[in-house]
C-alpha cells in the first residue's frame, strides 16, 4: 500500500466513523471519548439508549449497580448526542441536588466544545462565551444553555427545583435519590413524587420523553409509584407504559433481551467480580438487594423498619452522662454485646460497641478497657448466667487499670427478650444515635441489629437487648426535675 492509499484509507476509516457517530451513541461515545472501553453490557445499554433517542422509546427506566457506568451514556453522553441530531430538542436534566445537576451542566458543555463533536455534528454548538442574561444572545451558563442559531438547548436542576419557561422535549432524571437515607424517607419520597407532578411532568407534552435512571433503594420510589400508577409498555395492551430495563449486579433468573448473561454470574466482572460482590451480600443482604440487585424489599418484618439516626459531633448539651449496658453471652454461641453511650436529654449517643463471641478471659479485659477509655460514670450489666461474676471481674481489672470513676452494677433481667425488644423498639430508634460510618466499625453488630426480624427465627438478639437496655435505663420523663434527672 503506498503512503497515498495509506492516506485515503486512513481518511475512509475516520469518515466512516463520523458516520457511525451521528446515528449510534455507542461509536458517537468512542468519537468524543477516547478511553471508553465498553464492557459487553455497556453495548447493549448504549443500544437502547439509541433508541430512545430515536423516539423509538418514549418512556424508559433502567435500574443499574452504582459505579457501573450508567451515568456516562444516560446524562452525559446522551442529551449532547440528542442535541446533535436534533438542535432544536428542549432538554431537561434532574438530579438529587443543583450542585450536581450542575456538574451534568458542565460535563455536557465539554463534550459540545470537543473539536471531535464539531465534526460530528457542525450545526450545533454553544455560545462561545458564558451569557447569563443578555436580552438576545444565546445562554450559556451553570443551569442552561441553548444552541446558538436554535430552539433547542439544556436544563439542569436539582430535584425540587424550578423547571419554569419552554416546555420540555426530554426529561432526564438521574439518580434524584441521594443515598439510601434520603430514599427510605417517606418525607422525602412524597416530596420528589409531589414535585415530579406539579413541576416536572408539567412541562411535558404529548410527544415528550422521558429516562429515568437511578439505583433502586426503596420499592415505593417515584419508579415504583410510576410504575404502580402507569404499569410495564406492552405495544398492544399498554402503550403508555414504562420499557424498563433491569441490569442486576448479580444476574438472576432467565436471560433476557437486554441482558443475556446466565443465571450467577457478574455484570461486569473485570470491575466488579463475583467475590467483591458476594462479600458486599454478605455483609448487608438487605442493601445488595436494593443497591446492587435492583430489587428494593419492603422492610416491614423488620424490627427496626428506618434507618437509625446517625451524627457527625456530639451535641452541646445541658444534660450528659457516659454510661454503659452489657448483656452478656447466655450460653456458648451468643454474643457479648456492651454498649457505652452518652445520655442526653436528646437521646443516646453511642459512643463504642464490643460484640464479641469470644471467651470472657477476652471480653471481661476489653471491656474493663473501653469502660476505661471512655471515662464512664455507670456501668450496669445483667446479671443472668454469670453475669455478677463478669461485672466483678470487670470492676477488678478497671481498678487496675486506674479507673476509679465507673460505678458498676448488675442486676436480674426477669423480663422476656423478645416482648422487650419488640415493646420498646419505637423508643430505640427514636432515642438512639450512631456515629456516622458505624456500619463499617461494627460490622457484625450493625448486621446483628438491622436485620433483626419481627417475626420468624433470628440467629442472635444480643445485639438489640442490648440496645433496649440502654433506652431502659433512662430515666422517665417528667418523673424527675432536670437536677436528678440522671441520679
Amino acid at each position: 500500500m503506498t503512503r497515498q492509499e495509506k492516506i485515503e484509507y486512513i481518511a475512509a476509516l475516520r469518515e466512516r466513523l463520523i458516520r457511525e457517530a451521528r446515528t449510534d451513541l455507542l461509536p458517537f461515545t468512542r468519537a468524543t471519548m477516547p478511553t471508553f472501553d465498553p464492557a459487553e453490557f455497556h453495548i447493549r445499554y448504549y443500544h437502547v439508549l439509541t433508541l430512545f433517542a430515536e423516539g423509538k422509546i418514549k418512556k424508559l427506566m433502567v435500574f443499574m449497580p452504582p459505579q457501573h457506568g450508567k451515568s456516562e451514556g444516560s446524562t452525559r453522553r446522551l442529551p449532547a448526542y440528542i442535541l446533535g441530531r436534533n438542535p432544536d430538542n428542549k432538554i431537561a436534566v434532574v438530579s438529587y441536588s443543583a450542585p450536581k445537576a450542575r456538574k451534568f451542566n458542565r460535563e455536557i458543555q465539554r463534550i459540545i466544545d470537543t473539536p471531535e463533536y464539531a465534526e460530528i455534528f457542525p450545526e450545533t454548538r454553544l455560545n462561545s462565551s458564558n451569557i447569563t442574561t443578555v436580552a438576545g444572545a444565546w445562554l450559556r451558563n451553570a443551569d442552561e444553555c441553548e444552541i446558538v442559531g436554535h430552539r433547542g438547548g439544556f436544563k439542569t436542576v436539582g430535584v425540587g427545583g424550578p423547571l419554569t419557561g419552554e416546555p420540555v422535549d426530554t426529561l432526564i432524571m438521574d439518580d434524584i435519590y441521594k443515598d439510601a437515607k434520603t430514599a427510605w424517607s417517606a418525607v422525602v419520597r412524597e416530596a420528589i413524587e409531589d414535585w415530579y407532578d406539579t413541576v416536572a411532568e408539567t412541562r411535558l407534552h404529548n410527544n415528550s420523553q422521558q429516562l429515568i435512571v437511578f439505583t433502586r433503594w426503596h420499592e415505593n420510589d417515584l419508579a415504583g409509584r410510576l410504575l404502580e400508577q402507569q404499569g410495564i409498555y406492552d405495544p398492544v395492551n399498554n402503550t403508555n407504559g414504562w420499557v424498563v430495563v433491569t441490569y442486576q449486579a448479580i444476574k438472576k433468573g432467565a436471560p433476557t433481551e437486554y441482558d443475556p448473561r446466565e443465571e450467577g454470574t457478574a455484570l461486569w466482572p473485570e470491575r466488579h467480580n463475583l467475590e467483591k460482590l458476594e462479600a458486599i451480600r454478605t455483609r448487608n443482604p438487605h442493601v445488595f438487594e436494593s443497591l446492587y440487585q435492583q430489587d428494593p424489599k419492603p422492610l416491614q418484618g423488620l424490627m427496626y423498619e428506618n434507618p437509625f439516626k446517625e451524627y457527625d459531633i456530639l451535641p452541646a448539651t445541658k444534660l450528659r452522662k457516659v454510661k454503659n449496658y452489657t448483656d452478656t453471652a447466655d450460653e456458648g454461641a451468643d454474643f457479648l454485646c456492651s454498649i457505652t453511650y452518652l445520655e442526653t436529654e436528646i437521646g443516646n449517643f453511642v459512643l463504642d460497641v464490643l460484640y464479641t463471641a469470644k471467651p470472657m478471659e477476652y471480653t471481661e479485659p476489653k471491656t474493663a478497657e473501653m469502660l476505661t477509655k471512655h471515662a464512664v460514670e455507670l456501668a450496669v450489666v445483667e446479671s443472668n448466667n454469670g453475669g455478677r461474676g463478669f461485672a466483678r471481674n470487670v470492676e477488678k481489672q478497671a481498678r487496675l487499670m486506674g479507673n476509679n470513676k465507673t460505678r458498676i452494677k448488675w442486676f436480674h433481667q426477669s423480663q422476656n427478650k423478645a416482648v422487650r425488644i419488640f415493646t420498646h423498639s419505637a423508643e430505640v430508634q427514636n432515642l438512639t444515635y450512631f456515629p456516622r460510618g458505624w456500619a463499617q466499625m461494627w460490622p457484625d453488630f450493625y448486621q446483628a441489629l438491622t436485620h433483626y426480624m419481627k417475626v420468624g427465627k433470628n440467629a442472635h438478639d444480643d445485639a438489640p437487648d442490648a440496645l433496649t437496655g440502654t433506652v431502659e435505663q433512662r430515666p422517665i420523663t417528667g418523673k424527675k426535675s432536670a437536677a436528678g434527672y440522671f441520679a
